[in-house]
């Protein structure tokens, strides 16, 4: 994974609760075996009519949100299925942060397996983010996962909580394959005092 220490980017609002795994990437976009190519299909079902053109009053289809690395979001985002491909879309689309009152466990975890940083504030913290973004030009905010703060548009800054050894994984970078090989040594060792090697 790439490390995440800090990002300074464009921010989306997707103000709705309850964004499930299946709204994130529908189900028929979940065939292919890589983990690229998920984001042209990123909520799909609410960006696209049938006729496969933009629908204008979808918020990630707002000009000012083009090219968003930090999204948003309404309580529970994330809900649903097991499904993996939700965190490997978000993240393919451009996404590198998720800011939501509360988020599906397995998202969660996947997102953040994924190099995704997902934060949960309390909801005034994150309506008081979202009344912050200029809805005519855009905004952009910093998220700095060494100092554990959001910069606001106003420039206020927002303490946040964090799992201590996801951010570490995070900061330096580190998939689940990553963190097996930092034991690479004594796995070997073992394998050769039991005559695996």
């Amino acid at each position: 994974m790439t490390p995440f220490t800090s990002e300074t980017g464009r921010v989306a609002i997707l103000d709705r609760p309850d964004v499930d795994t299946d709204q994130i990437i529908p189900k028929q976009f979940l065939k292919r075996i890589e983990r690229t190519g998920y984001g042209e299909f990123l909520f799909n079902d609410w960006r696209y009519d049938v006729d496969g053109k933009p629908v204008p009053g979808f918020e990630l289809n707002r000009p000012e949100f083009a090219g968003a690395s930090i999204l948003l979001a309404g309580r529970n985002f994330g809900c649903g299925s097991s499904r993996e491909h939700a965190a490997w879309a978000l993240s393919d689309y451009g996404f590198r942060v998720v800011i939501a009152p509360s988020f599906g466990d397995i998202f969660r975890t996947n997102a953040g397996k994924n190099g995704m940083v997902v934060i949960t504030l309390p909801d005034e913290e994150v309506k008081g983010l979202m009344e912050g973004v200029d809805l005519d030009r855009g905004s952009e905010i910093t998220v700095d996962l060494e100092r554990l703060v959001i910069v606001a548009p106003d420039g206020r800054e927002i303490a946040f909580p964090f799992d201590e050894p996801v951010r570490q994984r995070l900061l330096h970078g580190l998939d689940d394959i990553a963190l097996t090989l930092q034991h690479e040594d004594a796995i070997a060792a073992y394998e050769t005092a039991h005559g695996i090697a």
